[in-house]
């Protein structure tokens, strides 16, 4: 019998679907790599299924291009990349649960750590299971707020560490909380809160072979947080934060990477309606022609991720023109209007995210639109959305 995935494999054919171009995340990685040096390694992110392009497929690419190190949110992210075959190391950047610590040295991943009780569970751990000095990294908070030990307690954890002794301090890291803010003062701050938190490591005899600091923004606009070790993340999917100044974005100069998007999300015409003037279209009526409109309904909505907040105001591509999302974008539908579009037809190719013919409709325009980030636009294209891989 037949088994559900196989069905859905030669029987489904909702048309809405998002292309992953391998090639180009590839040459990103080249391109952030380049940037830093070869001097500084880069630690690939590909946290939240690769900030949603799929983790398996993208890690397999970045391990093929040359990755040597790849950073997951937890262990639950680690598991199906090592299921995968895939031999990189892995930095698990928000530490774990208790229960995990075995499965961690069973699996050779690389825990932050950063509370007391995860050095002790991983000394047991490594212990029981014969292994000789298992890598961690000691996150310290500079003042982000969120995880890291305080730099008043890290004497405690260093301490902790060098008596351990199947536990080896391989990195020392921390986490920028405004890295594209050109003119934040809690940068600076951050910074010399670090530099003061790596004296008190050297002074306590522990030498990590990775100091780490630098996010993707962080990558292209400051070279004095690389140390030897950069964690690019949504980069190397084509994007980064706009940076501001004074409370205004600016571009150019030396604030630029030259990364493509490597997604592009597309659907097809499912309906073409025609309406007079005066006629609302959608749940509520929020949109009403002022004339006689040719409208296309797509099959796609907010149960795929397509932000409700696109409503009347996004655009998609369709035979090389845009047309603009009329109507409250519904959970599995949309209303695009195609008025004055020669030669549009149900089936035709219609483009959410992506570029064609000089014209381009990226993440970074959902989320001005949505108030949001590319971050959070990519990570929200729903597991009903197939990702197809293409090189």
């Amino acid at each position: 019998m037949a088994t559900t995935a196989e069905i859905l494999s030669r029987a489904a054919t909702r048309p809405t679907w998002a292309e992953v171009s391998l090639t180009a995340l590839r040459q990103n990685f080249r391109t952030v790599q380049k940037h830093v040096g070869a001097n500084v390694t880069v630690c690939a992110v590909v946290k939240a299924d690769a900030y949603g392009h799929g983790a398996v497929e993208c890690s397999r690419a970045l391990e093929a291009e040359g990755t040597r190190w790849l950073g997951v949110t937890s262990l639950d992210e680690a598991i199906p990349l090592r299921d995968a075959e895939i031999r990189s190391n892995i930095l698990l950047m928000t530490g774990f649960w208790r229960g995990e610590e075995t499965e961690i040295v069973r699996l050779g991943l690389t825990p932050t750590v950063w509370e007391p009780w995860h050095i002790e569970s991983l000394e047991a751990a490594a212990a029981a299971l014969g292994v000789a000095r298992h890598p961690v990294h000691l996150k310290v908070d500079t003042g982000m707020g969120r995880l890291g030990v305080a730099v008043e307690r890290l004497p405690e954890a260093l301490a902790a560490l060098k008596a351990a002794q199947h536990l080896v301090l391989e990195g020392f890291s921390t986490h920028l909380a405004s890295s594209e803010i050109m003119d934040a003062p809690s940068v600076a701050e951050q910074q010399r809160n670090f530099e003061a938190a790596r004296r008190m490591v050297r002074e306590a005899g522990l030498e990590p072979a990775f100091v780490h600091v630098a996010n993707t923004n962080a990558v292209i606009s400051r070279r004095d947080t690389w140390a030897n070790m950069v964690r690019p993340g949504v980069a190397l999917y084509g994007y980064y934060l706009p940076f501001q100044r004074a409370g205004r974005e600016v571009s150019g100069g030396t604030l630029r990477l030259p990364v493509k998007p490597i997604l592009t999300w597309k659907t097809r015409i499912l309906s073409l309606r025609n309406f007079g003037s005066n006629q609302p279209l959608g749940y509520g009526g929020t949109y009403v022609t002022k004339a006689p409109a040719h409208v296309a309904v797509l099959p796609v909505g907010y149960a795929d991720g397509y932000n409700r907040q696109l409503s009347n105001r996004g655009r998609v591509i369709v035979r090389e023109h845009y047309a603009p999302v009329v109507g409250s974008i519904s959970m599995d539908l949309t209303l695009a209007d195609v008025t004055g579009i020669p030669g549009v037809s149900v089936g035709d190719e219609v483009i959410l995210l992506g570029a064609s013919e000089g014209l381009s409709v990226d993440a970074l325009d959902h989320a001005r639109l949505a108030n949001s980030s590319p971050y959070e636009i990519l990570c929200n294209i729903s597991k009903r959305v197939p990702r197809r891989y293409v090189s």
